[in-house]
């Protein structure tokens, strides 16, 4: 990439082309600064830069095809509410309503209506949020949706075939937790469902072919997990299944074209290059080909020829520009 960067944001356009927006560089600082990778050609090439620089944000992509970029930090104005739109026809951004809150740390995911929902994260003051939003592209307009349970950064949101988001885990100013929780976009309220069996932020979750969402390492308090398990929505239970081969967390998982889950990286007291392979059909993990580069704070994207591209990250001790692909 032309910017070494971590904490950024990867974004697969209906082109088939990956935007990279954000993230931290420790000879520049936070960055405004976008590219895009051609998959086909192998190359990346700048695009406009966004209004403001922000890391630990979030990258949506809309049904009209922008993407919606939210919150994250700066450094100058520190925790963001501002929004903006990439438009890849024109390779230009444009500002759109600020959030009701500034927030970092949040998820955003987009709904089968199409509206955008942003949960939690941290707030000024350094407080988890259990507030919740939505974004309506028809509109450009925030409106506040039903609070969580529980406040939460660090957690993950994962939309479930039937239409609800499942949110899980994170961190909520004192402790890890194990709890998780189901908005229902069509009644606008949350319910909470039964909880992980451990406690976990900095995870990973990633919907099943099967419609299971399988939940994988993390952090808890002061221990790096190797476990992993699969929630049904049918019965909204928690089950444990087969355990990574290496604890890690602040690494990434993405769903394969053949139903299998890579995770990439992550950190265990060192930024790790290993990767595994999760097969649902026997919940079992095998290790698959080592990174080039050791990373964490990376992110990983489906391509639409079924390769997966890793971006940047950190390893310990660079800010990398290095891609990889598996």
């Amino acid at each position: 990439m032309s910017d070494a960067r971590y904490s950024h944001t990867a974004s697969v356009l209906y082109n088939g082309k990956v935007l990279v927006n954000g993230g931290y560089n420790r000879n520049i600082g936070y960055l405004n600064s976008a590219e895009l990778y051609n998959p086909s050609a192998g190359t990346w090439t700048t695009t406009g830069s966004m209004t403001n620089a922000r890391y630990y944000h979030t990258s949506s992509v809309l049904p009209n095809g922008k993407v919606l970029v939210t919150g994250g930090y700066n450094g100058n104005t520190n925790i963001l509410n501002s929004a903006e739109l990439y438009d890849p026809a024109t390779g230009t951004w444009t500002t759109t309503s600020s959030m009701t809150n500034s927030r970092w740390y949040h998820t955003a995911s987009v709904l089968s209506n199409g509206k955008v929902l942003v949960t939690g994260g941290e707030g000024v003051g350094n407080i988890s949020l259990n507030n919740a939003e939505l974004y309506d592209p028809a509109t450009g307009t925030w409106t506040t949706t039903s609070s969580m349970a529980n406040s939460r950064q660090y957690h993950i949101a994962s939309v479930l075939s039937n239409g609800k988001v499942l949110v899980t885990g994170g961190y909520n100013t004192s402790t890890s937790l194990n709890s998780a929780e189901l908005y229902d976009p069509s009644t606008g309220t949350w319910a909470i469902t039964n909880n992980m069996n451990n406690a976990r932020e900095w995870h990973s979750a990633s919907v099943l072919s099967n419609g299971k969402v399988l939940v994988a390492g993390g952090y808890n308090t002061s221990t790096s997990l190797n476990s992993a398990e699969v929630y049904d929505p049918s019965t909204s239970t928690w089950t444990n299944t087969g355990n990574m081969n290496s604890a890690r967390y602040i690494h990434t998982t993405s769903v394969l074209s053949n139903g299998k889950v890579l995770v990439t990286g992550g950190f265990i007291g060192n930024s790790l290059n290993s990767a595994e392979l999760y097969d649902s059909s026997t919940g079992t993990w095998i290790t698959t080909g080592n990174m080039t580069d050791g990373r964490d704070f990376h992110t990983a994207s489906v391509l639409s020829n079924g390769k997966l591209l890793v971006t940047g990250g950190w390893n310990g001790a660079t800010v990398l520009n290095s891609v990889e692909l598996y």
